[in-house]
C-alpha cells in the first residue's frame, strides 16, 4: 500500500493523469469482496467497472476496516488462496489506505445519529469523506442518502 503522492512525477512523464486530475475513490468492502470472490456477474462487473476507473486514472482508497470485512470469510474458511488475492489487490499501486482516526469517528457519529446506518457503512463513509476521497463506490442503494460524497451505485 501506499500513500497519495508517490509515483506522481513518474508516472505524469508514462502519460499517466497528473495528481491534480486523478479522483480517490473509496471503494466499499462489498466492492472488493466482488472483485477479488464474487460470484460471476458480480466480479465481471465489479473487475469492468474497476479497470475503467483505473484506466481513466482513479486511485482506490480502503482502511483498515476494508480488510476486516474483507478477511472474515476466508480465514473462516481456512482459505489462504482467497486471503493472499485479498491483500494482494490492497497491496496494488493503485489503492491507498486511509486510516480510521478521530476525525473519521466523530463523523461516523453524526452521520449515525443522522441517517441511522450502520456502524460499518457509517465508517466507510467518514473515512472517504475526511480522506477527501471524490466518490464512494458502493453496491448498497441505502447509502445515497449521505449527501457529503457522490455515492455510486456499481453498474
Amino acid at each position: 500500500m501506499r500513500s497519495i503522492g508517490v509515483e506522481f512525477g513518474r508516472r505524469r512523464k508514462l502519460g499517466f493523469p497528473s495528481e491534480s486530475h486523478r479522483v480517490l475513490i473509496y471503494l466499499d468492502s462489498v466492492i472488493v469482496i466482488y472483485f477479488v470472490d464474487g460470484l460471476a456477474p458480480f466480479q465481471s462487473r465489479a473487475q469492468t467497472h474497476l479497470a475503467n476507473l483505473a484506466a481513466s486514472g482513479a486511485l482506490f482508497a480502503v482502511s483498515d476496516l476494508t480488510s476486516l470485512e474483507c478477511l472474515v470469510k476466508p480465514y473462516r474458511n481456512n482459505d489462504a488462496a482467497i486471503i493472499a488475492e485479498f491483500r494482494a489487490f490492497m497491496a496494488r499501486s493503485t489503492t491507498v489506505r486511509l486510516p480510521i482516526d478521530a476525525a473519521v469517528y466523530e463523523r461516523a457519529t453524526r452521520i449515525r445519529a443522522n441517517l441511522n446506518y450502520k456502524l460499518a457503512d457509517v465508517l466507510h463513509l467518514a473515512a472517504a469523506v475526511e480522506g477527501k476521497c471524490g466518490r464512494f463506490l458502493t453496491h448498497d442503494l441505502r447509502l445515497n442518502r449521505y449527501t457529503d460524497i457522490p455515492i455510486e451505485v456499481l453498474p
